[in-house]
């Protein structure tokens, strides 16, 4: 969902230094699900976790749309090694403030256990969304990753978003931790990506001709009721209504910190080379929408253990294999943000304990139960070290 969160806006100083070095700022939302301190269902603790928070965390976290949902927002960074330092100290403060209230933060796209449906926020937008759009969302929670990386105009980011279309089912897979729904494997790697769907403005983005197009689309969309304001704009990359960003906004959240810094410097790296494909004119390829559609599919169905659609091919390919194949493509920006290095180690972790969808399924053929999957998903989002 979509509201303001306070303390993300881009420091002078990092806005000069970022154009000084011609770097791209980057940030990250994280969602959480609260979950109950010893059964494995989610629980309306909301509050009592605000209530708990140390004031120096409190402008980088805000409400979600369930009581049963609380979100985090780092501050733009250049360094990821201070990116890092900032998520670290947000997951760690908020699992301390939540199990001060008697819950346990988990980071994880969907509620594994069963429950019952819980109730929303107490916000008169979330209200409207509630009477317009109905039960469209469960009602414990989604938790996603959505990440901005700054682009220098409006006009400019439209174009990286034509770039980013036949990439953004990679990242896709790469995030995929929500195979447990009501306490059984739903067969998908990203159950959330499935139920995510049912919203009318979800998708990839369409192929855009400049930033009036992009401007027509959404006020068309709000004229048809499709969508309250420009917030509800839900697809998988969009331009941020608030800070000058392409916002990366399809992926799970993940059980561990490192998994989600390997996906925020993937997604730096690969906007700033599409960045330059932009600057040096060349033409985004007009991937077919039931063709991307598809691709997503197999992102949520397969995660990275399974296929995927090589979209220069149109072929089936291994999801790990194309993932490789992103990471070579923006290379040479890893390496000029210096994220190369942290990158390269984070993806070999990656490749050797798998997504946090296939961790969970390792612990279920070892003969674990659902709650013990919890267990595991809230040490993991603890463990930030």
């Amino acid at each position: 969902m979509e509201t303001a969160i306070e303390g993300t806006e881009l420091p002078e100083e990092i806005a000069a230094e970022a154009a000084r070095r011609d770097l791209l700022t980057l940030g990250v939302e994280e969602e959480y699900l609260l979950v109950d301190a010893t059964e494995p269902r989610a629980v309306e603790a909301v509050d009592e976790v605000f209530a708990a928070l140390p004031g120096e965390l409190r402008d980088g976290v805000q409400h979600e749309y369930y009581r049963s949902q609380i979100e985090v927002a780092s501050p733009p960074r250049l360094d990821l090694a201070e990116l890092r330092a900032a998520m670290a100290a947000l997951r760690s403060g908020l699992a301390a403030a939540t199990e001060q209230a008697g819950a346990r933060l988990v980071a994880v796209g969907t509620a594994p256990a069963a429950g019952p449906n819980l109730r929303i926020v107490d916000n008169p937008r979330y209200h409207r969304m509630r009477e317009r759009f109905g039960d469209l969302s469960p009602g414990q929670g989604m938790c996603g990753t959505h990440v901005h990386v700054s682009v220098p105009d409006p006009e400019t980011g439209v174009q990286v978003l034509n770039h980013l279309r036949p990439w953004l089912p990679v990242l896709q897979a790469a995030s995929a931790n929500s195979p447990l729904f009501a306490g059984h494997d739903t067969g998908y790697a990203s159950w959330r990506s499935m139920m995510w769907e049912r919203w009318p403005t979800v998708g990839p983005a369409p192929y855009l001709r400049s930033h009036e197009h992009y401007e027509t689309l959404i006020a068309d969309l709000e004229a048809s009721g499709a969508m309250l304001d420009e917030g509800m704009l839900y697809w998988y990359a969009r331009l941020s209504a608030r800070y000058p960003t392409v916002e990366i906004r399809l992926g799970d959240v993940t059980p561990s910190l490192d998994d989600a810094l390997l996906l925020a410097a993937l997604a730096r790296g690969l906007v700033a080379t599409l960045l330059r494909e932009v600057r040096a004119g060349a033409e985004a390829p007009d991937v077919p929408h039931p063709l991307l559609m598809a691709a997503h599919w197999r992102a949520a169905h397969d995660g990275l253990e399974g296929d995927n659609i090589d979209m220069a091919t149109r072929q089936l390919r291994p999801a790990w294999r194309l993932t490789r194949q992103l990471f070579d493509y923006v290379r040479p920006e890893l390496e000029r943000h210096g994220d190369l290095e942290t990158a390269t180690v984070l993806m070999g972790r990656l490749r050797s304990h798998g997504t946090g969808a296939a961790r969970q399924r390792a612990l279920l053929a070892r003969g674990e139960s659902v709650a013990d999957v919890v267990d595991w998903l809230a040490a993991t989002t603890r463990a930030v070290e």
